[in-house]
């Protein structure tokens, strides 16, 4: 093994667009629109200061809401924590195959953390207190060295930290929607300022809750990498088909007590309440897997007939960080109170339709910039602190 270099750029240059797998983008720009509609609908909720109250106007609204409940609320950050594992993964096992060492490497993976970290924060800061960037900048700080452990000792960390984190999660989030909270109850009064210094006291507590909730799918997500199942899914037919299979009903049946709650057919009681949230959670896991498996299976059966459609939402995977961060400009500009305070005025099933509208249009904003040979600039930006300069090459020159 040759001697590892002195610097991230000698020999370390990434995955260029044209080389990435389909299925891993595909799958982060179609959960984008999980992401984006949950978000919105949450916007609608929160603005009536009420805990867990939805609109629920009439059948549309609370048929809406279940449905939320059941298949998009906490789905789409566990699909998202598998995959950024394995990402991960993938830097390691490129990487040791080029001859670096595992010491380099995991420096390598905690650079990229501490300026996940960073971008995180600011996120937090200036836009979004439900930051996960920042989240996963923190697992590959912490979590570096499960890199380079065993898939039995992986795997045991993974189920250890679901145990525990899901119930203290559940439990943490329980509390907080039954007792409701007192600065979302003031939010017509809200500033700027005051909302800015709101998000910046949550960020350490969401910090903690979500990466309580997230190792579990990002050690999985480590493991899947291992064996290649997004990057050769032609191979992985049958095990795919079963998580698709088993994973999205699992979801959606773990998610009916807390569609219950939410549409106000069941209590919602500190003790029924955190055993439909408790469930929620675990059985999200399920659902972030189970919808992987499918968008994995989606893209061996399209190959390389990439129409305009599968280009345009690979794009937006592709650049699904600045997508994620171009949301939450949109729910500040449409739904904070000093601003346009749209999530007074809307229904819960109107407020799905805003999101997707600001999915869609991230996708065509992306589908723009891979049209015109451009990164996302939140990628390029993390690209270049985390390798250094691009080598100027035929392969790794942008364009």
């Amino acid at each position: 093994m040759s001697s590892p270099p002195t610097s991230a750029h000698p020999g370390a240059a990434p995955v260029t667009l044209a080389r990435r797998s389909l299925a891993p983008d595909l799958a982060r720009g179609f959960m984008l629109l999980v992401i984006a509609t949950v978000h919105a609908h949450m916007f609608r909720q929160m603005s009536t200061g009420g805990g867990e109250t939805f609109a629920l106007t009439g059948t549309l609204d609370t048929a809406v809401t279940a449905f939320m409940m059941m298949f998009a609320e906490s789905r789409g950050y566990p699909m998202f924590a598998a995959l950024f594992g394995y990402g991960l993964a993938q830097i390691l096992l490129r990487r040791t195959a080029e001859g670096h060492g595992t010491t380099w490497v995991r420096s390598l993976v905690r650079r990229r953390g501490r300026w996940l970290m960073v971008i995180g924060f600011l996120h937090t800061l200036l836009l979004f207190y439900g930051d996960i960037i920042g989240v996963y900048g923190l697992i590959a700080l912490v979590f570096a060295g499960l890199l380079r452990a065993s898939d039995r000792r992986l795997l045991a960390h993974g189920f250890a930290w679901m145990s525990v984190g899901s119930l203290l999660y559940a439990a943490a989030m329980t509390a907080a929607l039954s007792g409701g909270d007192p600065q979302q109850q003031s939010a017509a009064e809200l500033t700027p300022l005051t909302d800015m210094l709101m998000r910046l006291g949550s960020w350490p507590v969401m910090l903690v809750l979500m990466t309580l909730v997230s190792v579990f799918p990002f050690t999985v997500g480590v493991w899947a990498a291992r064996r290649r199942l997004l990057e050769e899914p032609e191979r992985h037919l049958a095990l795919l088909r079963r998580v698709a299979l088993v994973g999205i009903p699992v979801a959606a049946l773990g998610g009916l007590p807390r569609a219950l709650v939410a549409v106000q057919v069941w209590p919602s009681d500190f003790a029924p309440s955190f055993a439909a949230g408790w469930l929620h959670v675990l059985s999200g896991y399920a659902g972030g897997f189970g919808y992987a498996a499918l968008i994995a299976l989606v893209a061996v059966r399209i190959g390389a007939r990439r129409g305009p459609v599968v280009q345009a939402l690979a794009a937006t995977g592709q650049r699904s960080m600045t997508c994620y961060l171009l949301q939450s400009v949109a729910w500040v500009v449409l739904f904070l109170p000093y601003t346009l305070d749209l999530a007074r005025s809307l229904s819960d099933a109107a407020a799905v339709l805003v999101g997707a509208a600001v999915w869609l249009a991230t996708v065509v904003l992306a589908d723009l910039m891979r049209r015109a040979g451009l990164r996302g600039p939140a990628e390029a930006f993390l690209r270049r602190r985390t390798y250094g300069p691009p080598a100027r090459t035929a392969d790794a020159a942008p364009r």
